[in-house]
């Protein structure tokens, strides 16, 4: 049982991301739901260590938890915020270095390769707390952070993939 906990969290991140479709955001509901999603996503792959319970199932379930906590989280989102034209040219750039990397990792090791870089988890950690301050900071400030991490963040995993797919190792 011990070595499926990791697995049942994971579970919940995508059994609580489905009510979070019928909350208003703001509210009290929507925030308990995605805060406890989020702490899903931060402790699953820590317990999967601590018990020796890494998976390949375990690592397919997460990222299938993670595009389920994302697309509802961006249905909720998108629809109330405003982004400037500037900032939306420069998140569609972070986003060109990021399939940039994917295409050029597959390219050159024939597979998907994912880094977990200090960084990229920086990023993500920052983009799931922009959400939770949209109440109290303007969007337009807080945005400019966040897409500042998140290139520097995309530009060092570009570094990596290159340094990666140089090397003679068939795995990362």
């Amino acid at each position: 049982m011990s070595k499926q906990i990791a697995n049942i969290i994971t579970g919940l991140r995508i059994i609580c991301s489905i009510p979070m479709l019928f909350c208003p955001v703001p509210s009290v509901g929507f925030n308990i739901l995605y805060i406890f999603c989020g702490i899903t996503d931060i402790v699953d792959g820590t317990i999967a260590r601590k018990t020796n319970a890494v998976s390949e199932f375990g690592a397919k379930l997460d990222s299938v938890a993670d595009i389920i906590f994302v697309a509802v989280s961006l249905a909720k989102f998108l629809p109330i915020i405003y982004l400037q034209r500037w900032l939306c040219i420069w998140i569609a750039v972070i986003a060109v270095i990021k399939i940039g990397n994917i295409i050029w990792g597959y390219a050159s090791k024939k597979r998907f390769i994912s880094l977990h870089t200090v960084m990229n988890k920086a990023t993500g950690f920052i983009l799931f707390l922009l959400p939770l301050t949209m109440p109290f900071l303007k969007l337009q400030y807080t945005a400019v952070v966040v897409c500042a991490v998140a290139t520097f963040s995309a530009i060092q995993e570009g570094i990596y993939v290159i340094k990666y797919s140089k090397l003679q190792r068939p795995n990362l």
